[in-house]
């Protein structure tokens, strides 16, 4: 299929580094975080949970279980639904913990979920702090001359409030406190929750004085499918800038080379003045639907056929790349 996009609106296209470089490199640790910057990633991502303690830690779980070893380390710590809950855990303690590749829980073992990756339990990672992270990435744009921006989810914003956290407001003084004010600062506030968007939108960045992007996350049809038409999509639009589906909403998993079923998502989105950032873009097994001969095809059906604004990826090099390449034929 030839490119019929302009260089220039590639490159208003933009890359996500989620979680990282995490295909290459444990989740969220600062060195997952680092290599993506080095590959050219506009964006990275952090997803932000609270400490016993009130600390902000990056991890996307609220639990602990699947990318560290608290279950040998503290042993008895668990609820009784027998995860480990970051939320009872001091800072301290989990300075502790090493970082692993994500697992599944077997009975005598841990199982990766993507056994290409990284090796598990192999050399020595940490959890980092929100602060820590916002420091590499600035300190990064400094020294390289670059204006990387920074992508933070709230996680689980309902059960951070039932547990007395409420996280909306200690991420947002954060991001404050390194300067993030504006809408014109490079950094997208996330959130899966409609009604945690709207508290950010109407009550604490107004009581905070800044004004920032947010995006409203999206995952299944069944929880979300009201946004999905004109009413809906403008109702969404009123408190956030940008639209973040799961991309089987976008392009559906049905559709065949010959027969891309694209929805009216994206349409909607521009249409309301939202930017549309799907996830997750992945090349491990499995990973690339059928529709797609390969990674980058998939990329050029999103990017170019469905219109989307950037992409949420666990290998952004890839990205980059691809956007690169576009660039230079169709100068």
């Amino acid at each position: 299929m030839a490119f019929s996009l302009s260089s220039q609106v590639a490159a208003q296209k933009i890359v996500v580094a989620h979680r990282g470089a995490s295909g290459y490199l444990p989740e969220h640790t600062l060195e997952a975080k680092a290599m993506a910057y080095a590959m050219g990633a506009d964006y990275v991502e952090q997803d932000v949970v609270m400490t016993q303690d009130d600390a902000l830690i990056v991890i996307h779980d609220i639990t602990l279980d699947r990318t560290t070893d608290v279950a040998s380390r503290f042993p008895g710590r668990a609820r009784t639904d027998g995860h480990f809950y970051a939320i009872d855990f001091t800072l301290a303690e989990i300075r502790q913990l090493r970082v692993n590749e994500g697992v599944r829980a077997r009975a005598n073992s841990r199982e990766a979920v993507y056994p290409s990756r990284f090796p598990v339990d192999a050399s020595a990672f940490r959890i980092n702090t929100l602060a820590e992270e916002i420091e590499m990435v600035q300190g990064l744009n400094r020294s390289t001359g670059r204006d990387v921006g920074i992508y933070p989810e709230i996680k689980s914003p309902e059960f951070h409030r039932a547990e007395g956290k409420d996280l909306s407001t200690a991420v947002i003084a954060t991001l404050k406190q390194y300067g993030y004010t504006s809408k014109q600062d490079k950094v997208f506030v996330q959130t899966f929750s409609y009604e945690e968007l709207k508290i950010l939108h109407d009550e604490i960045l107004p009581a905070a004085g800044v004004s920032l992007n947010l995006v409203q996350l999206v995952g299944s049809e069944a929880e979300y499918g009201w946004m999905f038409n004109a009413e809906g999509m403008a109702t969404v639009a009123r408190y956030a800038d940008g639209f973040g589906p799961d991309k089987s909403l976008i392009i559906d998993e049905e559709s065949t080379p010959d027969n891309l079923m694209i929805s009216d998502l994206v349409e909607l989105a521009h249409a309301n003045g939202m930017q549309v950032h799907p996830y997750t873009f992945r090349l491990d097994a499995g990973q690339v639907p059928h529709y797609a001969e390969n990674f980058e095809e998939m990329l050029e059906q999103f990017y170019f056929d469905a219109g989307v604004d950037g992409v949420f990826t666990d290998f952004p090099d890839r990205a980059v790349n691809f956007l690169r390449a576009h660039s230079r034929t169709t100068r």
